[in-house]
Order: structure tokens, then C-alpha cells, then sequence
């Protein structure tokens, strides 16, 4: 009888044994069959040597990258047992590596074996012998050597057990399975956050890793732990003190659950250059916060928010802070630990014990209003700069919805923005802008341009100085806004308190040479550095992509003889006339709107005969630098560089 295809009965249920249950659906234990879950694999391991490190059985933990993508991790503990177990009845390493939920972690609410474990549910040590190609483990235990080898998820051979004088320990290495993970080249930045990040929540714990393949070692401590840290994070920029926190209590989740321990430590500051927020629960680093989280966000918001309401520092029919604001300014890092926890899932990013959460929130709320109280000066520090914050954001915010309804839909660029003047062709690899100085300018650059490739967009006026002005004032500018209408690519913007305003995209530009073109005078010179300025300021990339060039305007015409020459500087000027003979005609340019077209053509805008000057930043800070000197606060620094270098530009000036 062939069975049908579709059918579906009593005999399509199967359910999956030994290692198979890890082999073929990794993700349920490890988050992912990718990389990420491969990477949660060696965590696994590393886990169970760290709750040995913290019970205070071995202060060295040893990691080694090999070049093949094993990994070896070698502690200094008490040995994990494997020898024959009494009461189930079986040897320790079929339980340890063998068997899903089996392990030495869940009686530490008792603190039978481990008070604060990382590893918990008894499947770390056994999903990764599962997942592996091979497992190689070497135990140092009761003056015994044991061994144990296992080949994809299978026992080869039997346990080996000989007396030995050495130091008790343990030592596994094994290599991912690329038939389990999708990926298994974890790669050396990985175990170098790892260890770190577990350097800083295990005071006096040295963890070396050494790379087998760059043959490069690194080592993590901290001997004080987060207290080491955050001064290393704050650098010497935090503006309060660094003030650590710790308190233990007992408690539950709910009414009909267990009381379990409770213990936390927490550092924080508040600094205007960096911030941080980082949990740490049992040690696992907690990506996603969870409880932790939750706490340090609704503690600080309301104990500042009621100073700032008993100091009267909200102004009229002002909105109450919000944590951003204070996260904005706030370095913190909690470490958190439970004989009972609550993880997500097994990959331990987040916690939600209810306990834990309402235990840490009531911490910081009395140590807060405490420390208020008691460092007033301190306190008036801390909200004003929170009300700034505060203040910023929402008038970034209103700028960003402006500047969004301005910038945003594809329109027609010759209707919605004043006199500009589009080319005809759509390929933008041929595609010119010319920022043209004024009305007359653009009548001359009209008649004279190419329009199937030529694009024209007149400035009026003098350009707000982008460097001195805030974005609100800027995106208030109706020519800047026409100006990144034209371009299209968006901003850029690197304030913290504006990030949301970045829309910046390189392939949205719409032209292939962004060309400024002004008169070859004072004026025209601050105007094209004015532009230059802006585009600096919100569109860098187009400086350092090579889109951006400045139209050189020829400074005399020259003629002689029915021959009409162009010099664009005084030394061009007297090497032409030098070499001729009789009289010579010299005038000097009065300005792009005086120019007839075909001159303009010639000497501005033919790609053929034209002069554009280009843009490097070789050395970004240097230019940054220099915009501040020319055009930003530094009115020493510009008074030094005119005196300095003055001279040279003196023959630019029409002193006539």
C-alpha cells in the first residue's frame, strides 16, 4: 500500500532524541543557527568557569582562539565532576554533556553549590557537545585526571580516569559544527567584548585570551570592577561624581512564590560628552535590559522630575522630562545578581523578575533623593543640564517635522523652488549644478550654459553662516531649504540632540558636480566661502566624495591686436602682457552679470576650457580647523592667520 503524500495521521508525529534535539533546531537553545547562535554556544562554556571564578574557586580563566575556529577554555575551579553518580545512577559526564536539564544550578536559592550562578538550566555544557564536531574535555579533580572525547553529539570511548598531581581545573575544546551553525567564524572582536565585558562585572577575575592565528594575547581585569570602569568611560569629562550604590534583600514576584536573595551594585555619573547605560545580571551581559532597565528608567525620571517641580525650575505649561533627557547626559552601569532569575529565553539577554525590578527602583529613589538633598550643588548641576537637554530635543523636534515637510515627496524643483533653472538630461553622471551669485549672474549663466547637461541655482544675498548658527535657525533659511531641495541627498547631522534630523543619502544628489560660481571679488570670495561653509556644515560627503568644485572667473580680459586673452590671477596677467608687443587693452573683470555669453561659456563653463578647483580632505580636522579659524568663534586664531598669511592674498583685493 503506498502511502498517500498528504495524509496526516497517527504514525506523522515523531519527536526528536539525543542530540538531534540541538542538531537539527539549534536556534530554540542558542537564539539562532547562525553566527549569533554559535557565538551564544562558547558563552555557554565560558559561563560555567565564570560561576566557579565567582564562588571564589580560581581567579584565571584562559580562552584560546584557535586558527581551525575551535575554542579552547581552561579554568582553575573545582573540576567539574564526572565521575559515577550515586543517586541517579549514572556517570556525571552523560548528565553534564549528555543530558538537556541536568546540572549542579538549581538549588541556589539554597546556596547549595553556586549562590549566583550564570549558567542555570543545566543545558549549556551538553547543547554545545552537541553542536560540536568534537568535544575534548580534561578534568583535574580529587588528585585524578579525567577524560572524556565526543564526536557529534556522540561518546567516543569511555571515560579515562588515572591519578595525577595537579592543580584542580578544567579544560574544554571543541569545534562548532558548520552542519549545526550556518556560520562558526567567530570573530576575535566577539571573545574581545566577551572577556571584557565579564572583566568588568567579576572584580580581580584575569581572563587572557590568546589568538591563535594573529599569535596576538589580551588580557581583562579590573579590580574593581564597575567602579574601575565607569572611570574609565567617563575619562575625566563626567561633571558630577561617580557615585556607586549597593543594598541586598530578599523578596518575590508574586504572592505565591518563594522569597529569593537579591543583590545589586550600580555606579553612575553624569557626564555631557559620553553616556552609557549598561546591566549586568549573574554576569550576563543584558543586551536588551529588561527589569534593569525598567528600574534605572522610571527611578531617575520621577526623583528628578520632583526636584525639578519642588525647585520650580519647570517653566510655564512646560511638558515633565522624559528619560531620554536623561539618558542624554547619564553614564550607568548596574550589576545585578539572584538566586532566582527569570531570563527571556536561554540566551539570557534580558530579565523580567518583577522583584528585582521594584527592588532597584526603590534603591536608586532613596539613595537619589538622599544624595539631593545632600549635594545640592551637584543636584542644580544635574537638572539644569537635564532641562537643556530637554529643551533641545523638543526644539530639534520641531525642526526635524519642519524641515521633513519642506524636504519631503519628489516636486517640481522649477515651481517650488524661486528662479532655479533645471537641465533636460535625467543621467545624472552628466549632471552640473551652477550656484550662481545673484539675478544678473544667472541671466549671463543662462544665456551662456549648456542646458542639456547644465543645471542653475542663483543665491541672493549673503548666506547665513552656517558654523555660528543652530539647525533651527539654519532650516528656517528659505535659500539654504531651496538649496538642499536642488541637491537632494538630504542632510547630515552629527548633533545628538538632532540626530532624527539625518536624511542624508549620497546616491539622492542629483547632479555629478555641485559648481559655485561667483565674482572674482571680495563680495563674491565671503559669498562662495559662505556656501562653502553650508555645504561643509550639512552635506560634508559631498566634499569628500569629489562633488564639489568652485568655478574660477578670469580676473582680467585682456586684448590686443583682435586677440582677446584671460588671466585669472595678477601673475597671469603680467606673464601675458610680457609676452607682447604694442599697445595692450587691460579690463578688469566687473562681475559674472556683465559678461556676455560667450564669454562666460569660454571661460566658466565649458567643460573644454574652463577652470574648476576641486576639494580633498586629506586631513579632516585640519579643515575643521580651519573653517573655525575663517568663519567660526575663534577670533584670535583668525586675527593670527590674517596677520600670518594676509600678504598673499593681498593682490585679490580691488583697492582701485
Amino acid at each position: 500500500m503506498v502511502k498517500k503524500k498528504n495524509s496526516y495521521g497517527n504514525e506523522s508525529i515523531s519527536a526528536l532524541k539525543g542530540a538531534d534535539r540541538v542538531r537539527k533546531r539549534p536556534a530554540v537553545i542558542f537564539g539562532s543557527d547562525g553566527l549569533e547562535g554559535c557565538q551564544h554556544s562558547f558563552f555557554e562554556i565560558l559561563s560555567n568557569s565564570i560561576d566557579e571564578a565567582r564562588e571564589g574557586y580560581g581567579k584565571l580563566i584562559e580562552v584560546i582562539r584557535h586558527a581551525d575556529y575551535s575554542i579552547t577554555v581552561k579554568d582553575y575551579g573545582r573540576g567539574i565532576p564526572l565521575d559515577y553518580n550515586e543517586n541517579e545512577k549514572k556517570y556525571n559526564w552523560k548528565l553534564v554533556y549528555c543530558e538537556l536539564y541536568a546540572g549542579g544550578k538549581y538549588n541556589n536559592n539554597s546556596g547549595e553549590n553556586y549562590e549566583f550562578s550564570l549558567g542555570l538550566n543545566g543545558l549549556g555544557a551538553c547543547a554545545t557537545q552537541y553542536s560540536s564536531e568534537y568535544m575534548d574535555v580534561v578534568v583535574y579533580k580529587d588528585g585524578y585526571r579525567f577524560e572524556i572525547n565526543f564526536e557529534k553529539g556522540k561518546n567516543k570511548g569511555q571515560l579515562q580516569k588515572e591519578p595525577c598531581d595537579h592543580p584542580s581545573g578544567t579544560i574544554q575544546k571543541w569545534k562548532p559544527d558548520l552542519e549545526v551553525f550556518t556560520e562558526i567564524d567567530i570573530p576575535l572582536s566577539f571573545y574581545q567584548n566577551v572577556l571584557k565585558k565579564q572583566s568588568i562585572v567579576n572584580p580581580g577575575v584575569l581572563f587572557k585570551l590568546y589568538d591563535e592565528a594573529s599569535d596576538e594575547h589580551f588580557e581583562y581585569i579590573y579590580e574593581k570592577g564597575i567602579v574601575d570602569y565607569i572611570t574609565e568611560v567617563n575619562d575625566g569629562k563626567n561633571f558630577t561624581d561617580e557615585i556607586y550604590l549597593t543594598d541586598e534583600g530578599r523578596g518575590r514576584d508574586r504572592e505565591d512564590k518563594a522569597d529569593y536573595k537579591v543583590k545589586v551594585e550600580l555606579v553612575f555619573s553624569f557626564n555631557n560628552e559620553v553616556n552609557l547605560l549598561e546591566y549586568y545580571h549573574n554576569s550576563s551581559f543584558l543586551e536588551y535590559g529588561g527589569a534593569p532597565d525598567k528600574a534605572v528608567r522610571n527611578a531617575f525620571v520621577y526623583q528628578i522630575d520632583k526636584y525639578i517641580k519642588d525647585e520650580n525650575k519647570y517653566q510655564k505649561g512646560e511638558k515633565k522630562i522624559s528619560f531620554i533627557d536623561v539618558q542624554d547626559s547619564l553614564v550607568i552601569i548596574v550589576n545585578s545578581f539572584s538566586t532566582e532569575t527569570s531570563y527571556e529565553n536561554q540566551t539570557k539577554k534580558a530579565i523580567n523578575n518583577k522583584f528585582i525590578q521594584d527592588f532597584i527602583t526603590d534603591l536608586i529613589k532613596a539613595k537619589l533623593e538622599i544624595y539631593f538633598i545632600e549635594n545640592k550643588l551637584e543636584a542644580d548641576k544635574i537638572i539644569e543640564q537635564i532641562l537643556v537637554n530637554k529643551r533641545s530635543r523638543e526644539k530639534a523636534e520641531n525642526t526635524r517635522l519642519n524641515l521633513k515637510k519642506k524636504l519631503s515627496g519628489k516636486v517640481d524643483l522649477n515651481n517650488r523652488v524661486q528662479k532655479f533653472v533645471d537641465c533636460r538630461t535625467k543621467n545624472v553622471s552628466e549632471r552640473e549644478l551652477f550656484i550662481v551669485e545673484g539675478d544678473s549672474a544667472l541671466g549671463s549663466c543662462k544665456l551662456a550654459r549648456n542646458a542639456e547637461f547644465q543645471a542653475l541655482m542663483p543665491v541672493r544675498g549673503k548666506i547665513l553662516n552656517c558654523l555660528k548658527a543652530d539647525y533651527d535657525r539654519i532650516f528656517k533659511s528659505e535659500i539654504i531649504i531651496d538649496l538642499l531641495k536642488v541637491l537632494g541627498c538630504g542632510v547630515e547631522i552629527k548633533s545628538k540632540h538632532n540626530k532624527d534630523l539625518h536624511t542624508f543619502e549620497l546616491e539622492n544628489l542629483n547632479y555629478d558636480k555641485v559648481i559655485i560660481c561667483t565674482d572674482a571679488d571680495v563680495d563674491g570670495f565671503q559669498i562662495r566661502a559662505l556656501i562653502m561653509t553650508m555645504l561643509h556644515r550639512l552635506v560634508p560627503t559631498l566634499l569628500r566624495e569629489n562633488k564639489v568644485f568652485i568655478a574660477e572667473t578670469p580676473l582680467y580680459e585682456i586684448t590686443h591686436k583682435n586677440q582677446t586673452y584671460f588671466a585669472y590671477t595678477d601673475k597671469e596677467k603680467n606673464d601675458i602682457i610680457k609676452n607682447l608687443d604694442g599697445n595692450v587693452h587691460i579690463q578688469r573683470s566687473k562681475g559674472l552679470g556683465e559678461n556676455d555669453p560667450e564669454m562666460m561659456w569660454q571661460t566658466t563653463m565649458n567643460p573644454e576650457t574652463r577652470k574648476l578647483v576641486g576639494f580633498t580632505l586629506e586631513d579632516e580636522a585640519e579643515t575643521e580647523r580651519m573653517f573655525e579659524i575663517l568663519l567660526g568663534d575663534d577670533i584670535q586664531g583668525r586675527k593670527d592667520f590674517i596677520q600670518e598669511k594676509g600678504s598673499m592674498y593681498i593682490d585679490m583685493l580691488d583697492l582701485d
